[in-house]
């Protein structure tokens, strides 16, 4: 096998004194380095973080950069960025299954949101996701989301795990049918996600 050169990123949400849903970015991490260098001895990750003193009683986003394995780990101090509108973009040749630190085509993306605060990708008629999150869409007291996100994110897995949200296919058309959306990462969970109402979500 031809050794791959790219890196990939896990961000891992650090909160309560403990890091978050560590099983899934394992499991995620060890899937991706199998498909791209080859059987490695799996990665645990919680071995190699510890957090900085100064932020042990704080929310933290932890970076990790890796390849077969570990090249950096960076902690940051987290705000959640306010997201209460979207813009609608298309691309049918986008491809994020893998957490790739190359986020060039996404950024290009970002850049066409125009007065919204983020983008809402489609791709082939499907809803996908915002530039940097898994959305949910409420209709009534249920939770939907695309059941082929553009990439899974370990929070929406363990929803879906755990029958919170339910996985569906959805097409711009179908946005009538809700009354809300949110945006859920490794540091959003559905709780502390603004809301967006369907109305500003701009075609």
């Amino acid at each position: 096998m031809t050794r791959c050169m790219c890196q990939f990123i896990e961000t891992i949400c650090y909160e309560q004194g403990r890091f978050q849903r560590i099983d899934l970015h394992n499991e995620r991490c060890n899937r991706t380095r199998g498909v791209f260098f080859g059987l490695q001895p799996p990665l645990r990750l919680e071995l190699f973080l510890s957090i900085p003193a100064h932020l042990k009683d704080e929310t933290v986003k932890c970076r990790i950069t890796y390849g077969i394995d570990i090249v950096s780990i960076e902690y940051d101090l987290y705000k959640l960025k306010l997201v209460k509108s979207l813009q609608l973009v298309s691309d049918n040749m986008i491809d994020y299954s893998f957490k790739c630190a190359d986020r060039t085509r996404l950024n290009s993306l970002f850049q066409l949101r125009g007065q919204s605060d983020d983008i809402l990708i489609v791709k082939t008629i499907l809803i996908i996701d915002s530039s940097c999150a898994n959305i949910i869409f409420r209709k009534e007291k249920e939770w939907y989301s695309q059941q082929n996100p553009l990439l899974h994110g370990t929070r929406i897995e363990s929803y879906m795990r755990d029958g919170r949200v339910t996985p569906t296919l959805l097409q711009p058309k179908d946005l009538p049918l809700f009354s809300e959306a949110r945006l859920v990462n490794a540091m959003i969970s559905i709780e502390n996600s603004p809301v967006i109402m369907i109305e500003n979500i701009k075609y």
